[in-house]
């Protein structure tokens, strides 16, 4: 989202979540074809595929929500944004920041609040593996913190640059994404893929 941020700490760590949120779903794909194959040809089930199944989902989302963030992939009504002044949009696009980073906060708390609870009674899941409910919300937790630090940097980062009159870099990095900004960002994707199969076609000349 932000051109040259000085929080590069947690945008890799944005990163590395979301990386993580794909491998967690790569591994629950295979384990339900595992689980496919197993009953229709060997009349076994690993009983609890589903609840693994839930457990990945909930951690994945809130494993990729920073990733999301980065990547302005959030969902934003703009019908009538483009068409206000960029010195209208700039507060607006501010305020916007500070009302996701308060929510992502909330989030938070409200996650925590949920771990004690599990921590304090010892709760299981009333389910055959009877898996210890800390385990999956410690991890779901983990995810909402990535990203109510990341909102909440970059909440102050948009303060900052509103006080400072940087209007036109704060719509840039804050701002919806345009049908230009998605154009140009398939062109780069485009242009990269095609110089990595340039790269892989290129035949290598013979040893001397």
């Amino acid at each position: 989202m932000v051109s040259r941020s000085p929080y590069w700490f947690a945008r890799r760590l944005a990163h590395g979540a979301a990386v993580a949120a794909g491998y967690g779903a790569l591994g629950l794909s295979l384990l339900i074809t595992f689980e496919v194959i197993a009953r229709k040809l060997f009349n076994f089930s690993l009983q609890g595929v589903d609840e693994i199944g839930g457990y990945v989902l909930a951690i994945g989302v809130s494993f990729s929500f920073a990733y999301a963030l980065l990547h302005r992939a959030h969902t934003r009504v703009d019908v009538l944004m483009s068409r206000l002044p960029g010195p209208v949009q700039a507060p607006l696009n501010a305020a916007a920041m500070l009302l996701l980073a308060g929510f992502s906060l909330f989030m938070l708390w409200r996650a925590v609040e949920t771990l004690h609870e599990t921590l304090e009674f010892g709760s299981l899941a009333s389910t055959p593996l009877q898996t210890p409910l800390w385990i999956p919300q410690s991890l779901w937790v983990l995810g909402l913190g990535v990203f109510a630090v990341l909102t909440s940097l970059l909440a102050l980062h948009a303060m900052g640059q509103l006080v400072t009159g940087r209007f036109r870099a704060l719509n840039r990095d804050y701002g919806p994404r345009s049908a230009r900004d998605e154009l140009d960002e398939a062109r780069h994707d485009y242009a990269r893929q095609d110089q990595a199969d340039d790269m892989t076609t290129t035949p290598q000349g013979n040893p001397s």
